[in-house]
């Protein structure tokens, strides 16, 4: 699977959560590093209208001085399943790929996901589960 898909999926499973602090709108997950390297960083961002974009979240394979690892949500967004899934996701990069003429930087544009998005969303999760039972427990 492409790992734009994975979290454009990511973000669908999510979307009730992410929209329960706002106004329907469209999201956007953007990334940063080079083709056949970890990403240390993702970030999810909500766009309210035209230009504005409000941070949802960051999530670091690493922590440092200026922030601690994993998902850190942001103005008053908050969602369990982003965190898990993003979590899954970061942790396990080496089973998606990007594609070969995919530059440095990374984006994903979500709209509001369509009732066969979602769909598709909820089977990818079901199979992920199946294969990997420490993800089962920390997303239910």
């Amino acid at each position: 699977m492409e790992l734009d898909k994975a979290l454009q999926f990511a973000v669908i499973l999510a979307w009730e959560d992410l929209m329960k602090a706002s106004q329907p709108g469209s999201v956007r997950v953007e990334y940063r590093g080079k083709p056949g390297t970890s990403l240390d960083n993702v970030s999810v961002w909500w766009a309210k209208g035209w230009g504005y974009h409000d941070l949802v979240c960051d999530y670091w394979t690493g922590s440092s001085s200026t922030h601690p690892s994993g998902a850190c949500f942001k103005n008053g967004h908050g969602s369990d399943k982003l965190a898990d899934t993003l979590g899954f996701i970061m942790k396990n990069q080496d089973q998606f790929r990007r594609a070969a003429d995919a530059g440095r930087n990374g984006l994903v544009l979500i709209d509001p996901p369509a009732v066969d998005e979602r769909r598709e969303a909820v089977t990818w999760m079901n199979q992920v589960r199946g294969s990997d039972t420490n993800f089962a427990s920390a997303a239910d």
